[in-house]
């Protein structure tokens, strides 16, 4: 589990998620492992990536000690208290979407957050400091910038988010997801595209066995729909899927259709007692740990087009209808799978458009059309970029001098 800053914990490196001995890449450098900081992670969004990277630096070298700084929200205690890495907190919330009060409240939190990532890299003495685009990520890569610490940000979306706007200027590196980001012409020469970071447990799932990542089968019992709303859950959606049962009904035989809906914990109670007064066969929670799983099961993916869970869709090879968040910034999630559409690696319902009936249209269209689903789902692991935490590992070590040699297997400390 995660754990506070204060305390060390050690573990073997072979018990990372995905670790293959036979990769061997690691640092040759005397003294072993590197000291990482990552900051942001408010969402699943950036949380995740931020995780892809630290799993390939302990990959690397597992004497490397990482340690998350956080905003204190739900999603980041729920998810590293299941990984080995250590947090931290800092005062820091966020400016966007807020009242004038909340947002007046919000910076005079800045400087106490500033003086507060100071002291916490100042002690820890990090090797470079990643930023993955959260508002927590503000005051440690600008304390990064006044310490001369290595700095580096990364940008999930297609549109950059504000917090990475400002701190473009201060990061020695950009790194992408999308070839067309649109920072600033001014920092251009710092930007690189590697794609987003996927997790290792999701990569290995899909690398080791390809029978997995085969689409729907006509013939199978069961076609399997798997519904995120993102890590927050997404009240709209569920509420369409849950009309799309009832539309169902009118199409096709419900006994073929398994729900697997990740909800929010909002939503939770009142989706699972739908679904079972339907009587269809279906697994519901506020949020799942295991992606990895849930993908190898599913047939077609309802969901937002978050950069992250687009990253994860083109890891696993899944058709997927997206169903883009309304109010993201720039409307950035509809950029976000647009090549997707553009290539029919993927389908889309605006959520203006979005109806119970439409969509169990789609889900029956794909379920009664396994060679459509088939070839969907092969085009949409064409825009995957499965080395994408390797790489921008690679770029790093570059950046901050670290030689890379044969592999070490040593015991590893999350921080």
């Amino acid at each position: 589990m995660g754990h506070p800053e204060s305390s060390i914990l050690m573990t073997d490196a072979n018990h990372i998620t995905g670790f293959s001995p036979e990769r061997g890449i690691v640092a040759a450098k005397a003294g072993g492992g590197v000291k990482i900081v990552i900051a942001g992670g408010g969402t699943g969004g950036h949380l995740f990536p931020g995780i892809a990277i630290a799993e390939e630096f302990m990959y690397r070298w597992p004497d490397s000690r990482v340690l998350f700084v956080t905003s204190g929200k739900k999603i980041e205690e729920t998810v590293l208290a299941k990984t080995e890495f250590k947090t931290r907190l800092i005062s820091v919330q966020g400016i966007k979407g807020k009242g004038l009060l909340a947002k007046l409240a919000s910076l005079f939190r800045l400087p106490k957050g500033l003086m507060e990532a100071i002291r916490l890299l100042a002690e820890f003495k990090p090797d470079v400091v990643i930023g993955m685009g959260a508002y927590s990520a503000g005051p440690v890569i600008a304390a990064a910038w006044l310490l001369g610490k290595h700095r580096v940000i990364h940008e999930q979306n297609s549109i950059p988010g504000l917090t990475n706007r400002l701190l473009a200027k201060m990061a020695e590196k950009i790194y992408v997801s999308f070839p067309d980001t649109g920072f600033k012409r001014s920092v251009s020469h710092k930007i690189a595209f590697f794609g987003n970071p996927v997790r290792r447990d999701i990569l290995a799932s899909f690398e080791t066995d390809d029978r997995k990542a085969v689409p729907a089968d006509e013939t199978r019992e069961q076609f399997i729909v798997l519904v995120l709303g993102g890590s927050q859950g997404a009240h709209s959606i569920n509420m369409a899927v849950l009309d799309s049962v009832i539309h169902l009904r009118e199409l096709t035989d419900t006994y073929r259709f398994c729900f697997v809906h990740q909800t929010g914990v909002r939503d939770a109670e009142e989706v699972a007692k739908v679904y079972r007064q339907m009587k269809i066969d279906a697994e519901v929670a506020p949020f799942f740990n295991h992606m990895e799983d849930l993908y190898c099961k599913a047939d077609l993916v309802i969901c937002r087009s978050g950069a992250t869970t687009v990253a994860e869709l083109t890891a696993a090879g899944k058709a997927a209808v997206f169903i883009p968040f309304p109010f993201a910034t720039d409307d950035h999630q509809v950029l976000n799978a647009k090549a997707l559409l553009e290539e029919g690696a993927a389908a889309m319902i605006l959520e203006k458009d979005l109806t119970g009936g439409r969509l169990a249209e789609k889900i029956v269209y794909f379920a009664q059309n396994p060679a459509v689903t088939a070839k969907m789902a092969q085009k949409i692991r064409e825009f995957g970029h499965p080395k994408a935490a390797q790489n921008i590992v690679d770029d790093i070590c570059r950046l901050i001098g670290r030689p890379i040699g044969q592999n070490n297997q040593n015991k590893f400390r999350s921080a």
